[in-house]
């Protein structure tokens, strides 16, 4: 039986599949020539837009009335091996907060020696469904490309619900030369009503100055302190209009002119070794040169290659050629050096003298 909603809005639900969308966001920073995360806000306003136009309705009399965030996540000990992820994964709570977002959270499992992230699809699934019977949601926004959610999509159907499938196809390279395919299922793109091609819509060089399609990046704010990036400790607080998404609070990018390669550290040993590396060592150097998600470290004899998900303490857009940096050395899959875990330097950041 079809639901009756006698409101003069359109009713939106919105539901994240959230790996998939950070998988997303993190091709358009590090993979694509935009350099630059989805924003939420954007994608919100977005979305508004396309179901105004699916409906025949006025954008203002279309509004997100539900939208929630589902994702498997690593244990607190876990993250704080890696860096700032902890805060960073704080900063993203930040925005999905300011955004109106409910997360909704499982643990990561070690099974067999592998990490799986169980249950997460199944859970919102239900809440999708729960949530559309309860509240009469006129149309419901998918943010997966996941063909499980197939059964899903039938039963909204049936509850007279449409649904909207936002869907990105790309494919890039990774650090270590593997080629990586995203596409989304067919039969999920078949059974929607409305089923949005993003990439498509994005790459369109007709909607290239569209500002829907603009405010669909995140747009950097320069006002803000560098050093408020790095220093969780720091008095700056970000505010609704700085926080859009993972580590773009912003930063203030003064020009930095090439330097010559620091004296190496002779020894700093690690407590554990991670991203790859093969001894707990720290070597310092600079940027030399940056490309479209990966660059090379100046370091006597050779130059180090590294991918931007090696770096640890900011975001691979805002390094600029000649920041001097701090990095493991580790191997890929040829046995070449390349570096790992690798650090910005900031200004006030000093050597520690060897005792």
């Amino acid at each position: 039986m079809a639901l009756l909603n006698t409101s003069k809005l359109t009713r939106i639900g919105v539901f994240y599949d959230g790996n998939y969308f950070l998988h997303v966001s993190n091709y358009y920073a590090f993979n694509h020539l935009r350099n630059s995360r989805i924003s939420l806000r954007g994608l919100h306003d977005f979305i508004r837009a396309q179901v105004g136009i699916k409906e025949g309705e006025e954008t203002r009399l279309c509004q997100i009335v539900d939208s929630h965030f589902f994702r498997g996540r690593i244990s607190a000990n876990e993250a704080q091996t890696r860096g700032n992820l902890l805060y960073y994964d704080r900063v993203f709570e930040d925005i999905l907060m300011w955004e109106g977002v409910i997360t909704h959270y499982l643990p990561i499992r070690n099974t067999g020696g592998r990490r799986e992230e169980k249950g997460i699809d199944v859970w919102m699934a239900l809440e999708a469904y729960e949530l559309t019977l309860l509240k009469q949601f006129d149309v419901v926004v998918l943010i997966t490309s996941d063909g499980d959610y197939v059964p899903l999509v039938r039963k909204l159907n049936n509850l007279g619900a449409r649904v909207m499938v936002l869907s990105w196809d790309f494919e890039f390279d990774d650090n270590e030369g593997k080629h990586v395919v995203t596409r989304t299922s067919q039969e999920l793109l078949e059974e929607v009503t409305y089923p949005i091609s993003m990439h498509e819509i994005i790459e369109n060089r007709a909607m290239r100055n569209d500002p829907i399609i603009q405010n669909l990046f995140v747009k950097r704010d320069e006002a803000a302190p560098r050093q408020a990036l790095f220093n969780t400790d720091s008095a700056y607080t970000p505010v609704k209009s700085d926080i859009r998404d993972p580590r773009d609070v912003a930063i203030d990018r003064e020009p930095h002119a090439i330097k010559e390669p620091r004296v190496q550290r002779e020894v700093r040993t690690e407590t554990e070794t991670i991203g790859g590396e093969t001894s707990g060592e720290r070597f310092d150097g600079y940027v030399l040169s940056l490309k479209n998600g990966y660059g090379f470290i100046k370091y006597p004899p050779n130059n180090l290659f590294f991918h931007a998900s090696d770096l640890l303490n900011a975001d691979f857009p805002e390094l600029q050629e000649g920041d001097p940096v701090e990095f493991g050395i580790g191997y890929n899959r040829e046995g070449d050096e390349v570096a790992k875990t690798v650090k910005l330097m900031l200004d006030d950041d000093t050597v520690e003298d060897d005792e």
